[in-house]
C-alpha cells in the first residue's frame, strides 16, 4: 500500500499552514497594546482618570522595559543614538502633544557619553479632547493607533520598532495604570520661575543659573541641554555655586551641530529635576555637520534600514541570467541533502511503475506541476509579504517552529509506513486508502508539494544570486524566476519519465521491491531528527523534547489503529486520549523561544554578528568573515563541518587576525534579513568577507577550503 493518502491529507494540511501569514508570521506588533523583543518589552499604556471629554486629563505612553545593560535614548541623545519616535493615528478632534520626557541619566560609552534611559522608563504624551471630537455611535471607544520607533543599544545598536493599537473607553474612567503615569510625571523636570544666562567665550560655554530651590544649593548638579551638538557630553566640565546661582563652565562639542539664540537645559539633583531657558550671549565658533550619530551607528542603521540599495552582485544580472541561474540552480538543488528522503520516495513509487510508459510520463508531468506551481506559491506570498514590510527570505517557511513540528510528524508517519508499520487500507476507509490507484496524477502533483516543501530552505549554487534578483524585480519577471527555478529542480524526474532508455535501466518489479521499500524508511527517519534538532535550536531543549514526546505519542496511536476487534477500540482509545492529553501540555513549549540558545560554534572563535559589530571591526582594520546561516539548512551544516573545520582555513583566519561572526537565521531576524538583500541574497548559506577600503566580497553557497583560502590569501 501507497503513502499516498498521507501526502494527501497531511502535505495539504503543511503547505497551508506554511503559506499563512497567521500561522507561521504572526507579528506580535501588529493590532496589540505590546511588543516584546529580546531587548524590550514596549507597552502602550492609557490614563483618563475622568473620562474622555473636552477639558479632561488624559494621556497615552509608551512605556520601554529594557533587559539588563540595555538602554535607549532621551531626545537629546548625546554623542550617539536616536530618540524615541511616536507617530499617532487618532480620530477628527483628537490631538496629541508631544513627549513629556522624563529627566535622562548619562550614559558613558568608551570615552563618549549617551542621554538616555535604563530599566524601565515611560514617555507620557498628552491628549487634547477637542469639541470637534465625537464619540462612536456604537462601542463607545476612542481608537487610538501608535506606531514608535527606537534605537535600543549596549554595546551594538538595534533599530527596532512596533505598531499599537488600543481601545479607550469614552465613557467612565481609565486609571489601571495611573501609578506608572505618576511615577513619570515625578520624573519629570520642573519648570524654574526664574531665568539664568548662557555665554559663549572661545571654545567654552558659561552657565548662571539662580533660583534654584533651597535643597539644590550646594549640591553638585547633572547638566542636559536639549538641542544636541552644543557640548562635549563626555568631556569634564566645571560647576561651583556663587552664593544661590549655580555656575558651570562646559566645553562646547568639537563638531558643533547647533548655535541656538536660547538654550533650554535640564538640571538634575538625585530623583529632583528642573528646567530652564537660557539666553546666549556672545559668538559661536562656526558650526560643522551635527555629529549625533557615530560613523559606526551610522553604518548599522544603513545596514538595517528599510530601503535597501540595489543589491550587490544582483545589479549586473539580466533577467535572461537570472533565469538561467535560477535553471542551474533549480537542477543543483535536487543533490542538496534535504531534498534526498523526497527522491527516495519517488524512487519506490518509479519502481512500481515499471515498464508502464503511460503511467510513468504522467506522472512525471504531474511531479513536475506541483513543483513548479509549489514555487510559484511561495514565491508569490514571500514577494507579497516582502511588499507588505515584512522582513523574510528564502526558506521562510522553516523559520516557524510550528511547520517543523508539522513536517516531523509528516515523516515519521511516512517512515511508518514505509517500514511496514501500518497500511492505509487497515487505517482509513477504501475510498481514501485507494487515492492513489484512483487518482495517480493528484498523488504525484502532492509528491512534487512536499518535495518543494522539503528542499526550498536549500540554497543550490547559482541559487542565491538568481533570488536575491529576483525580489528586487517588478513581480511578473520576479515569479519566472521561481518558476524556472522549479522547473530546473523538476527536469531530472520529467526527462527519466519521458526518455524510454530510463525504463531499461529498472530492475523487474519482485520481492526486491519489499527490501528496498523499507529501506527507504531510514532516510524518512534521519530527517525527523534532523527537524527535532532545528526545533531545539528554535525552542531549546525542552521544545525539542515535547516534539519527541509527541511523535513518540503519534507513533503509538498510529500502531493502535493496526490492531483489530475490541484491542484495537480500548488501545486506540487510550492512545488517543494520552495523545491529546500530551499535545495540551506540551504544545505550547514548541513555539517558545529558546531561553538561553547556545553559541552556533563551541570552540569559542565565532561570536554573533550584528552589523555594528561588523562596522567597528572593519574600522579598526580587522578583517571580518560572516557566516548566515541557519540551524534548518543542511548546506549550512555540511559547510560548517567541512570547509569551515578545516585546520589550514582556521590557522588562515589566525594568521590573518580575522573576526569571525556568526548570523543566525534560524528564528526570523529582520536585521539579518535586510543585510542579506542588501548583499543580494534571499537565503542562507551565504559567506562574506569584509576588509577595510574593499567591497564585500560574497563567496560561494558551497564553500570549498580552496575557494575561502584563496579570498583570505587576497587581503
Amino acid at each position: 500500500m501507497s503513502f499516498a493518502p498521507l501526502l494527501r491529507l497531511v502535505s495539504m494540511l503543511l503547505v497551508a499552514l506554511a503559506l499563512s501569514p497567521s500561522g507561521a508570521f504572526a507579528q506580535l506588533a501588529t493590532g496589540s497594546a505590546q511588543v516584546v523583543t529580546e531587548r524590550v518589552r514596549a507597552e502602550l499604556l492609557a490614563h483618563a482618570p475622568e473620562g474622555v471629554a473636552p477639558g479632561k486629563p488624559v494621556w497615552l505612553g509608551l512605556q520601554l522595559a529594557h533587559q539588563p545593560e540595555w538602554h535607549t535614548y532621551w531626545k537629546n541623545s548625546g554623542d550617539s543614538g536616536l530618540p524615541t519616535t511616536l507617530e499617532w493615528t487618532l480620530p477628527p478632534g483628537v490631538v496629541a502633544g508631544d513627549i513629556a520626557w522624563p529627566v535622562p541619566k548619562k550614559i558613558p560609552i568608551g570615552n563618549l557619553a549617551n542621554y538616555g534611559y535604563e530599566g524601565t522608563v515611560l514617555l507620557p504624551v498628552p491628549l487634547t479632547i477637542t469639541p470637534e471630537f465625537r464619540p462612536p455611535l456604537l462601542g463607545g471607544n476612542l481608537d487610538v493607533k501608535l506606531k514608535a520607533q527606537w534605537l535600543v543599544c549596549k554595546k551594538e545598536c538595534i533599530p527596532e520598532e512596533g505598531e499599537f493599537a488600543l481601545k479607550l473607553p469614552v465613557q467612565g474612567s481609565t486609571g489601571l495604570h495611573g501609578a506608572n503615569f505618576q511615577a513619570a510625571f515625578d520624573a519629570q523636570p520642573q519648570a524654574l520661575p526664574t531665568s539664568g544666562s548662557a555665554r559663549v567665550e572661545g571654545q567654552t560655554l558659561k552657565l548662571e543659573v539662580p533660583g534654584l530651590p533651597a535643597a539644590a544649593r550646594g549640591q553638585s548638579l547633572e547638566a542636559f541641554p536639549e538641542t544636541p551638538g552644543v557640548i562635549e557630553t563626555a568631556a569634564a566640565w566645571r560647576q561651583g555655586w556663587r552664593g544661590e546661582t549655580w555656575t558651570a563652565e562646559i566645553p562646547l562639542a568639537t563638531h558643533l551641530g547647533a548655535t541656538p539664540a536660547q538654550l533650554p537645559v535640564v538640571l538634575a539633583s538625585g530623583d529632583k529635576a528642573w528646567r530652564v531657558d537660557l539666553p546666549v550671549a556672545g559668538t559661536w565658533p562656526a558650526a560643522s555637520a551635527a555629529a549625533a550619530v557615530s560613523p559606526g551607528l551610522e553604518q548599522a542603521l544603513r545596514a538595517n534600514a528599510a530601503a535597501a540599495a540595489v543589491p550587490a552582485g544582483g545589479a549586473n544580472l539580466s533577467l535572461w541570467a537570472a533565469l538561467l541561474g535560477a535553471l542551474v540552480g533549480g537542477l543543483i538543488l535536487n543533490l542538496m541533502p534535504c531534498v534526498f528522503p523526497v527522491l527516495a520516495v519517488k524512487l519506490v513509487g518509479f519502481t512500481r511503475h515499471g515498464l508502464d510508459r503511460r503511467a510513468r510520463r504522467v506522472g512525471g508531468l504531474a511531479y513536475a506541476a506541483g513543483v513548479v506551481l509549489s514555487f510559484l506559491a511561495l514565491g508569490a506570498l514571500m514577494l507579497a509579504l516582502r511588499a507588505a514590510g515584512e522582513q523574510l527570505g528564502w526558506g521562510f517557511q522553516l523559520q516557524s517552529p510550528w511547520v517543523v513540528a508539522g513536517l516531523a510528524a509528516l515523516f515519521t508517519l511516512i517512515g511508518l509506513n514505509l517500514a511496514g508499520v501500518f497500511e492505509f487500507g487497515a487505517l482509513l476507509p477504501s475510498r481514501v486508502s485507494s487515492f492513489q490507484l484512483r487518482h495517480p496524477v493528484a498523488d504525484a502533483f502532492l509528491s512534487g508539494m512536499l518535495a518543494v516543501a522539503i528542499a526550498s530552505p536549500c540554497t543550490a549554487p547559482f541559487m542565491g544570486a538568481s533570488l536575491g534578483f529576483a525580489v528586487a524585480m517588478p513581480p511578473a519577471q520576479a515569479l519566472l524566476v521561481f518558476a524556472a527555478l522549479g522547473l530546473g529542480m523538476a527536469l531530472p524526474y520529467l526527462l527519466a519519465s519521458w526518455v524510454p532508455a530510463t525504463a531499461r535501466l529498472l530492475p523487474r518489479p519482485g520481492a526486491w521491491m519489499d527490501t528496498f521499500r523499507k529501506l527507504m524508511a531510514f532516510p524518512m527517519f534521519a530527517t525527523v531528527a534532523w527537524l527535532v534538532w532545528v526545533l531545539g535550536r528554535q525552542s531549546g531543549v525542552d521544545g525539542a523534547g515535547a516534539l519527541l514526546a509527541l511523535l513518540v505519542a503519534l507513533s503509538l496511536v498510529t500502531w493502535t489503529l493496526t490492531l483489530a476487534g475490541r484491542t484495537r477500540v480500548v488501545l486506540a482509545s487510550l492512545g488517543l486520549a494520552a495523545f491529546g492529553l500530551l499535545a495540551w501540555v506540551a504544545a505550547p513549549q514548541l513555539a517558545s523561544p529558546a531561553p538561553d540558545a547556545p553559541a552556533l560554534a563551541a570552540d569559542g572563535r565565532w561570536e554573533p554578528w550584528s552589523a555594528e559589530r561588523v562596522a567597528t571591526l572593519v574600522a579598526q582594520d580587522r578583517p571580518v568573515f560572516v557566516d548566515f546561516t541557519a540551524a534548518w539548512c543542511v548546506t549550512c551544516q555540511y559547510n560548517k563541518q567541512t570547509t569551515l573545520a578545516n585546520r589550514e582555513v582556521l590557522a588562515d583566519f589566525e594568521a590573518r587576525r580575522v573576526s569571525l561572526l556568526r548570523a543566525d537565521w534560524t528564528r526570523r531576524d529582520p536585521a539579518i534579513t535586510q543585510a542579506l538583500s542588501d548583499l543580494g541574497r534571499s537565503g542562507v548559506p551565504v559567506y562574506v568577507l569584509y576588509a577595510k577600503g574593499r567591497a564585500p566580497v560574497v563567496l560561494s553557497e558551497i564553500l570549498s577550503t580552496n575557494e575561502l583560502r584563496a579570498a583570505l590569501a587576497a587581503l
